[in-house]
């Protein structure tokens, strides 16, 4: 079994790795697709069809997991990003280049979701912390080697490697993935919520939207449309879990005080981190030329590295999850308050590294923390169902986050020049603080969401 686990967790590194490369190997490229495919207009949607399914699809493959075991679904996440891939290397124009992005965002999330369930049941509390360090340097190699990876491909063998590449590296991740893994037989008693998932979907798609095209939401017509559709959505979502025998997220995770918090708190964060990624450019070239604002965003990757590794190594030391996601919430708060700070003063440097230092390593330590407190926490049998809404929160927070202070700043300023990203930042400095407000204090050893 120790040999099979380490095969397993070799393929799920190499799945995420596959998934967390994936959205940043193609932002360098977009502007080589679109002169390659003729497509003046329309790139965005190249990144927010991925973005759309790797959002909605987040909590169905926690569920499809549960349901049906995590070797097969992995083993289907792969084989849906690899044909994904394949598509969009050969797509003749963009509509089948958004399409196949769709497809790979489909995939990109049951590996990411279905790595992080498998771990929680592979490997223990202890045993999670000690590998924390091998996920983080695979995060950080993602991050840091994806867009000069686009670029390079871009303007070498062409963009289409963007995707080939995933192919060859699709295999062993397939092989140990099947080899690793351990097999979990159907439960008859219990299917998958069709209706829920369609649902979820609309009020995804809906959030989606106004996160990742600007003309929609700060449209006078169809930003209230796509509100109304997420909201009516979401209530109808809410009331067919509580009704149905096997809903796609169950109320059950939700009886557990420490997740259901935990669940608010990431969307939460998920708002105010992810939500002002956008805006962090501009006030950082608000005060410094391109080289300076290049130097200036090193910080917050910095101050992310810095706190993963720090965190693998503390946290055994003090494993009180609860404790270590408020610390998170504070950093959150104060990088960005700082920045918010250097955003009033033309990007001041002495106030913006130290801030972005900050956002960064509280993005480290709260995404890790909270990860394994749903790792070690949840009931085994709603273990994907507890890291899919752990995830959907953060990434729907960052989408809504991203249009509701873009909102903010033009409600109250008219612009994002200095006094609205003032109010972008100041706006998510408040909602980090609720957020650490609304996190969990008090934790037990053992899962109280447990069925009866």
């Amino acid at each position: 079994m120790h040999a099979s686990r380490k095969l397993a967790y070799a393929g799920l590194l190499l799945g995420m790795a596959m998934a967390q490369l994936d959205g940043l190997v193609l932002t360098a490229a977009l502007p080589s697709i679109g002169a390659d495919l003729h497509a003046r207009t329309g790139l965005v949607a190249v990144t927010a069809a991925g973005l759309l399914t790797l959002t909605v699809a987040t909590p169905l493959h926690g569920r499809l997991g549960d349901l049906y075991g995590r070797r097969i679904c992995f083993a289907g996440s792969v084989l849906v990003f690899a044909a994904a891939s394949a598509w969009c290397a050969a797509a003749a124009g963009l509509g089948s280049l958004i399409a196949a992005r769709a497809l790979q965002g489909l995939g990109g999330s049951g590996l990411i979701v279905t790595a992080m369930s498998a771990l929680g049941e592979l490997f223990d509390r202890d045993e999670l912390l000690r590998r924390q360090g091998r996920q983080t340097a695979v995060f950080a190699a993602a991050t840091l080697g994806g867009p000069p990876l686009g670029g390079v491909l871009a303007a070498g063998p062409g963009w289409r490697w963007i995707f080939l590449v995933n192919l060859p590296l699709s295999v062993p991740a397939l092989v140990l993935g099947l080899r690793g893994l351990p097999a979990k037989p159907r439960r008859d008693k219990e299917k998958f919520d069709v209706p829920g998932s369609a649902l979820l979907a609309v009020a995804g798609a809906a959030v989606v939207a106004l996160g990742t095209v600007d003309a929609l939401a700060r449209s006078p017509l169809w930003t209230p449309v796509l509100l109304g559709a997420a909201v009516v959505a979401g209530l109808l979502f809410v009331r067919r879990q509580r009704r149905t025998p096997s809903p796609l997220i169950s109320p059950k995770v939700f009886a557990d005080t420490v997740l259901k918090r935990a669940v608010v708190v990431n969307g939460l964060a998920g708002a105010a981190l992810y939500g002002t990624f956008t805006y962090v450019a501009l006030v950082a070239a608000s005060g410094a030329g391109a080289a300076a604002t290049g130097l200036l965003l090193v910080a917050m990757t910095a101050g992310q590295l810095a706190f993963s590794t720090s965190f693998a190594a503390l946290a055994r030391r003090h494993p009180d999850m609860t404790a270590w996601g408020r610390a998170g919430c504070l950093l959150g708060t104060a990088g960005l308050a700082a920045i918010a700070a250097a955003a009033a003063f033309d990007g001041a440097p002495w106030l913006l590294a130290p801030g972005l230092f900050a956002i960064g390593a509280a993005f480290a330590v709260c995404t890790s923390a909270y990860t394994v407190l749903g790792q070690t926490r949840a009931d085994r049998t709603l273990l994907g169902v507890t890291l899919g809404s752990l995830t959907f929160a953060r990434q729907a927070g960052g989408l809504a986050g991203a249009a509701v202070f873009g909102w903010l700043a033009l409600a109250a300023t008219g612009g994002l020049a200095a006094a609205g990203l003032t109010v972008v930042f100041a706006a998510a400095a408040v909602t980090m603080l609720v957020a650490w407000l609304t996190s969990p204090r008090v934790t037990s050893d053992g899962a109280v969401s447990s069925s009866p």
